[in-house]
C-alpha cells in the first residue's frame, strides 16, 4: 500500500488551493478511458500494449488541487519520493512493445527536433531527461545534434543502448556536476517527478552560458477548463479532447501552465523564448482499429489547431512547450 504525505505548490508554496477531482471523480474517469479505449482497440490486444493509454506508470491521485497563484494542477496528498522511485526502477515491457512505442513515436520527435533547432537557432550536444525509448534521441541524432539520455529504468536504457546512444543510468541530478551541454530537454517527463523544481536547478547546472532548457509537459490549465464539461451538453467534445490528450483520469502527478514554468525557470536564471501549444504524441497502433486510427489523426489535427491559438495559460493545449534560454549575465540559483 503506497505512503502518501501532505503538499504544497511547488512553484509557489503556497497551500492556497481547490480542489479539482476527488478520489471518487478520479475513479469515475477511469473507468470513463478504459470504455473510450475499449471501442477503439482489437479485442485480443495483449495487457503490456495497453501502457501510456489506459495503463500508466503513476497510480490515479487521491485527490487533485489547483494552486490558486499559478494554476498549478498538483496532487494532494502525495505518494512519498520513495513510492516513486520504486514505481519508475520496476522492470519496462519486453523490447518489442519498446520498440513499437519507439516507431509510434518517431514522426512527433521528428517535428520536435526541426523544432528545437529553429528556436535554438543551431545543432549541438545535448542532455534528454527521461530519455525512455530513444525515439526523441533518433529524431535528434537524425538532425544533426548530439544528445544523450538518463532515465531511471535500467531495462528500457539498456534497449535505447542497443540503438546507439549514450544513456545514464539515474536521474538528471546524478550526473557528474562538469558535463555541460548546449541543450537540456525534458520531453514528458517533468511532471512525472518527485521534485521538479529540483531537476530546472540540476539543469541548469548543466548548461553552457546561452544555452536552453527544453520542456514539454501535459497542461493543467487544460484539464481544469475542460473537465467540468464532461457532465454537460459538451461532454462527447469534453472527453474526445482529454482521453485523446492522455488527460482523463490525469494520470500525472503535475499539471503545469506557461505562468508556473516561467516562474520555475526565471528563478534559475534562464528566461522564456517561446511557448508551443500541441497534442500528444501518436498512440495508435497495430492493435488500435482502423477507423478509431483515423479518428486520432484527425481530432488531433484539430485539437492542434486550436491549442495553438490559444493565449494566456493557453487552456485549449492539452500539451505544450517552453523553451527558456540562459541568461548569460546570472548565476544558477541555489533556491
Amino acid at each position: 500500500m503506497p505512503s502518501y504525505e501532505l503538499s504544497r505548490c511547488i512553484v509557489c508554496s503556497t497551500a492556497e488551493a481547490d480542489e479539482l477531482l476527488s478520489a471518487e471523480d478520479a475513479k469515475a474517469e477511469i473507468e470513463e478511458l478504459w470504455e473510450y479505449h475499449q471501442r477503439r482497440l482489437d479485442p485480443a490486444v495483449p495487457p503490456n500494449s495497453l501502457m501510456d493509454r489506459v495503463a500508466f506508470s503513476q497510480r490515479a491521485p487521491l485527490r487533485l488541487v489547483r494552486c490558486c497563484e499559478c494554476g498549478l494542477v498538483y496532487r494532494n496528498p502525495v505518494e512519498r519520493p520513495m513510492e516513486l522511485d520504486a514505481i519508475y526502477r520496476e522492470e519496462g515491457p519486453d523490447d518489442a512493445v519498446l520498440r513499437a512505442l519507439h516507431e509510434t513515436q518517431r514522426p512527433a520527435y521528428d517535428a520536435q527536433a526541426a523544432r528545437l533547432t529553429e528556436i535554438f537557432g543551431r545543432r549541438g550536444s545535448g542532455i534528454e531527461v527521461g530519455s525512455y525509448v530513444g525515439a526523441f534521441l533518433t529524431a535528434a541524432r537524425d538532425a544533426g545534434w548530439q544528445f544523450a539520455g538518463v532515465d531511471v529504468n535500467a531495462e528500457t536504457n539498456a534497449f535505447t543502448r542497443s540503438l546507439g546512444f549514450q544513456v545514464h543510468d539515474g536521474t538528471i541530478e546524478s550526473l557528474e556536476a562538469e558535463r555541460h551541454v548546449d541543450v537540456v530537454a525534458i520531453w514528458n517527463c517533468l511532471d512525472q517527478l518527485s521534485d521538479p523544481a529540483g531537476a530546472v536547478r540540476a539543469a541548469r547546472r548543466h548548461l553552457s552560458d546561452g544555452g536552453m532548457l527544453a520542456v514539454r509537459v501535459p497542461n493543467g490549465a487544460c484539464y481544469a477548463a475542460f473537465r467540468p464539461l464532461l457532465r454537460g451538453p459538451f461532454a462527447a467534445v469534453a472527453r474526445e479532447w482529454l482521453a485523446q490528450n492522455n488527460l482523463l483520469g490525469f494520470p500525472y502527478r503535475y499539471g503545469f501552465t506557461p505562468t508556473a514554468i516561467t516562474r520555475l525557470v526565471e528563478r534559475n536564471g534562464m528566461r522564456v523564448e517561446a511557448v508551443f501549444g500541441d497534442v500528444l504524441v501518436p498512440i495508435a497502433d497495430r492493435w488500435t482499429k482502423r477507423w478509431a486510427a483515423l479518428e486520432e489523426r484527425l481530432v488531433k489535427r484539430v485539437i492542434a489547431a486550436g491549442a495553438r491559438i490559444s493565449t494566456g495559460d493557453k487552456p485549449l493545449a492539452p500539451w505544450f512547450e517552453v523553451y527558456a534560454r540562459v541568461r548569460e549575465t546570472d548565476s544558477p540559483s541555489v533556491g
